[in-house]
């Protein structure tokens, strides 16, 4: 069970039956674990013994047990490995990577600067960290316009969209069921034509790699492994697998970044008094020319409070359920090996024991008496435990170099007529919990502000869909 809609129910539920309760999916009895303590232990007191995920159904269809995310096992476990140590062969966490952030960031300020203070779509801002995932999987960016780049992100948009659907829940629910109604087939061409693009990336970069050569790309990376290894008989870098896993990492890294920066801007513009404390420490510390660095998040105590405080409200992802690899004990309770658990990453971010204003936007949870930063083991937006985000580092160098600046170039302004509280911030249905569909403006704080590219909203005609982008 994945869509974010029973969250306020299960949290209900663990007023009345306590952090630990059971309920019935379907024919299938599941744990639910809620608040800061319970969740906390389970992630990280269980070490390996609730690292498996349960079978669910339409990512049984998708993956066939392959991939990163949705695995298990010796499969999870060494594709695991292989994706973290890849990520650091290309940067991710270091200085290189950082560099590949701001050049995104200058392609996405031009379009900007090109849009002459007129509405763009929110969904616009996704664009850039896609646009960095990409560079991280394949090698390489895309021009915005360009078909693949529009394609892609138009089909993650719509899986998306379906996977956070009622009829997918009940599919998951009552797998036979939604098979005889068809529930699932929607999503699957969806997915069909993404593989069928990854497919042709991996054969234009399946040329002869150098043994213990350098590698540009993850997907060079899966090349290269599966030239290596003759002895590969789980299949795990075989070309389906190299698949699946490029899938979850394109999926993974485009919609959960790519959401969270435009809930970022979207709260900016919700909140002038919130952004206009940023500007006022980013030109403290920046001034108006110098780009932001990763190293700077120490001096810019405020702006650091203000990012962790967007992922915290937003609970962007709800939870995601695990599954007990041995017989495991929680809570005084004795789980048998392949119960399902879902622990409510919800609950833990909006945990009143945890939290001045846990209902409320308020920078203030992430600072000390004196304005420093405030660390709290209480911020799980990326889980934890051995089924931590991969992509945290670099999520969080993404972030932090995209908003800073961002809020270093431009005031975020509501559209004319529009007042900063009438901005929309209720969830839209999806698999996260992504922003509506809406507009913003950006207004140039200095005069000597450089003329961008044409407005994408005006010249492209991009439409105002929920996700990063739409197919043209």
């Amino acid at each position: 069970m994945l869509c974010p809609t029973p969250t306020p129910l299960f949290c209900q539920l663990s007023e009345r039956y306590g952090p630990i309760f059971t309920v019935h999916l379907g024919g299938q009895k599941t744990i639910v674990l809620s608040g800061y303590k319970a969740v906390w232990e389970a992630l990280v007191g269980t070490r390996q013994e609730l690292a498996d995920r349960p079978p669910i159904p339409i990512f049984q269809l998708i993956q066939q047990g392959g991939g990163i995310f949705f695995s298990s096992g010796v499969r999870w476990r060494a594709t695991r490995r292989f994706t973290v140590r890849v990520l650091h062969s290309l940067g991710v966490g270091q200085g290189p990577m950082a560099h590949k952030v701001l050049q995104e960031l200058a392609s996405l300020t031009g379009k900007l600067d090109g849009c002459g203070g007129r509405p763009f779509p929110l969904a616009l801002l996704g664009w850039a960290p896609s646009n960095i995932t990409f560079t991280l999987l394949f090698g390489q960016r895309f021009d915005y316009e360009d078909p693949v780049f529009q394609s892609l992100l138009g089909l993650i948009d719509e899986v998306m969209v379906l996977l956070g659907s009622p009829s997918l829940q009940l599919f998951n629910i009552y797998p036979r069921l939604g098979a005889l109604l068809g529930l699932h087939r929607p999503v699957l061409c969806k997915i069909e034509k993404v593989r069928a693009i990854l497919k042709t990336i991996l054969d234009v970069h399946r040329c002869p790699i150098p043994r213990d050569g350098p590698v540009q790309s993850y997907v060079d990376a899966l090349i290269q492994q599966g030239q290596m290894r003759g002895d590969d008989h789980q299949g795990l870098f075989a070309e389906a697998n190299a698949v699946a896993c490029t899938l979850d990492m394109l999926m993974a890294g485009t919609e959960t970044t790519s959401a969270t920066l435009q809930w970022a801007a979207l709260l900016m513009a919700k909140h002038p008094d919130i952004q206009g404390r940023v500007q006022v420490e980013l030109d403290r510390v920046l001034g108006a020319g110098r780009l932001p660095q990763p190293e700077d998040q120490q001096q810019l105590p405020y702006t650091s409070a203000v990012l962790h405080e967007v992922q915290r409200y937003i609970t962007l992802l709800p939870h995601v359920p695990r599954c007990t690899a041995t017989d495991t004990r929680l809570g005084g309770y004795l789980l048998p090996k392949g119960t399902p658990v879902i622990p409510l990453l919800t609950s833990v971010l909006l945990d009143k024991t945890q939290w001045a204003t846990p209902g409320q936007f308020n920078p203030g949870h992430f600072l000390d008496v004196n304005g420093h930063f405030l660390k709290r083991s209480a911020f799980l937006p990326f889980s934890a435990g051995r089924r931590v985000c991969v992509g945290e580092s670099l999520a969080r160098t993404e972030l932090f170099l995209l908003l800073a600046g961002l809020l270093q170039r431009y005031h975020l302004r509501p559209p004319p007529g529009i007042s900063p509280a009438a901005l929309d911030t209720t969830p839209a249905l999806a698999f996260t919990m992504r922003p509506r569909a809406q507009v913003l403006r950006v207004v140039p704080r200095h005069k000597d502000a450089p003329p961008g590219d044409t407005c994408l909203a005006h010249s492209t005609g991009v439409p105002e869909s929920n996700g990063a982008a739409a197919v043209p």
